[in-house]
């Protein structure tokens, strides 16, 4: 690991002369900052769906437990790559934000009506269509859920465009 000085004028500015070497510097730590945020939605999502079914005793649907798989191993993942910072953790973490996103859109779009009961996955158990909280009219677990996955998926995005060489 090679170390790279900084000039410094006497404002204590970066100097002028600088200018690339510090271009990728700011961009590894606007990277680091994507990820971290990217951890952040993703255990904070994680200690929802928690909360919701142990403390609340809400019973998750079988859409539910399919997107749990793929946002629950994010919250060990995602750090992972972040101490030491390793941009390729993008690699690994977002197929799983992808995934998760596609299951969560088509579980919005149930309970929105736009897709018929007739094809969903949820024979047994709780219904995947049934609304168990609406806050404020309007914001429901799924959709919650469509903003997180959804969040992670764009702030991967923009943290690999920002590693990129």
């Amino acid at each position: 690991m090679a170390v790279v000085e900084i000039p410094i004028d006497p404002a204590g500015t970066v100097a002028e002369s600088a200018g690339s070497m510090t271009s990728r510097p700011q961009t590894a730590e606007a990277a680091w900052m994507l990820v971290f945020a990217s951890w952040v939605i993703a255990t904070a999502s994680t200690l929802g769906a928690l909360f919701f079914s142990e403390v609340m005793k809400l019973p998750p649907c079988v859409l539910c437990w399919y997107q749990r798989i793929f946002m629950f191993p994010l919250v060990v993942l995602l750090p992972i790559g972040l101490f030491p910072f390793d941009p390729k953790v993008v690699r690994y973490a977002l197929p799983l934000a992808l995934i998760g996103t596609s299951i969560a859109a088509f579980q919005m779009l149930l309970v929105a009506g736009v897709i018929p009961e007739s094809i969903t996955p949820c024979s047994r158990g709780v219904s995947c269509s049934e609304t168990q909280i609406e806050w404020f009219g309007f914001l429901s677990i799924p959709l919650l859920s469509v903003l997180a996955f959804t969040l992670i998926t764009l702030l991967l995005i923009l943290a690999h465009f920002r590693t990129e060489t």
